[in-house]
C-alpha cells in the first residue's frame, strides 16, 4: 500500500501509512469522515488527570494480565473508516487471541474501555458522535471526565449516561476491568506540596 490519501466520491480515504506518516509536530489527530482533525494540545489539568487515572488502571491491568492500556496517541480504526483516539483506552486480553505482538499500525474496533477527558473546545455533538462510534465498534464502557466541574459520566451505551459520579463516589471497572475501583476525588486533587 502506498502512503497516500485518495478521494472517492468527495470523501477522502486515508491509508494507515499516510496517517502514520503525518509530521511529528506535537499535534494529535483523528480522521473523521475522511477529514484530518487536529485534536490540539490538552493542557496541564487534562494531562494530570490522564496520568493519574492511567497509573491507577495500569496498577490493576498489568499485574493481573487483564489486557493492554493505550494513551491518547493511539488511534483505533472504526467500521466507518474514522480513526479515533480516546484519552485512555483499554483492550481486554480476549481480543488479542492469536496475537503475540501488538501491530505497528492501528487496532480494528474501539477499545473495551474508552476514557474521554473533556477539553474546553469539546462540543456535546462531538462527544455524542464519539460515543456512538465507540459502542458501534465494540466498546463496553466509557468514562467522560469533566475536569472543570469535577464529575464523571459513566456510559454503558451511547444513549445516555448510566451514572453521574461526583466527589465521594468511586469509578468502578465493572465487568470490563474486574477489581478496579478508584475514588473520583483523586482525579481532582489540589496540589499540596
Amino acid at each position: 500500500m502506498s502512503a497516500s490519501v485518495t478521494e472517492t466520491s468527495n470523501a477522502k480515504v486515508w491509508t494507515d501509512q499516510a496517517f502514520m506518516a503525518l509530521p511529528d509536530d506535537e499535534c494529535r489527530y483523528e480522521i473523521v469522515n475522511g477529514e484530518l482533525v487536529v485534536m490540539g494540545n490538552s493542557g496541564a489539568l487534562h494531562g494530570y488527570i490522564s496520568i493519574v487515572l492511567s497509573s491507577a488502571l495500569f496498577a490493576i491491568v498489568s499485574p493481573q494480565k487483564l489486557g493492554v492500556l493505550f494513551d491518547s496517541s493511539t488511534a483505533f480504526k472504526m467500521k466507518n473508516g474514522n480513526k479515533r483516539s480516546p484519552d485512555i483506552s483499554f483492550f481486554a486480553k480476549e481480543r488479542f487471541q492469536g496475537i503475540a505482538d501488538l501491530p505497528i499500525g492501528f487496532l480494528e474496533g474501539a477499545p473495551d474501555l474508552a476514557v474521554e477527558i473533556l477539553s474546553p473546545g469539546n462540543t456535546v455533538e462531538e462527544i455524542s458522535t464519539k460515543l456512538v462510534e465507540y459502542f458501534e465498534n465494540g466498546t463496553r464502557l466509557v468514562w467522560v471526565i469533566n475536569p472543570i466541574q469535577h464529575y464523571v459520566l459513566v456510559y454503558r451505551s451511547a444513549q445516555e449516561p448510566d451514572r453521574l459520579l461526583k466527589r465521594g463516589d468511586f469509578l468502578d471497572g465493572e465487568d470490563v476491568i474486574n477489581g478496579f475501583s478508584f475514588a473520583v476525588d483523586q482525579l481532582f486533587q489540589r496540589l499540596s506540596f
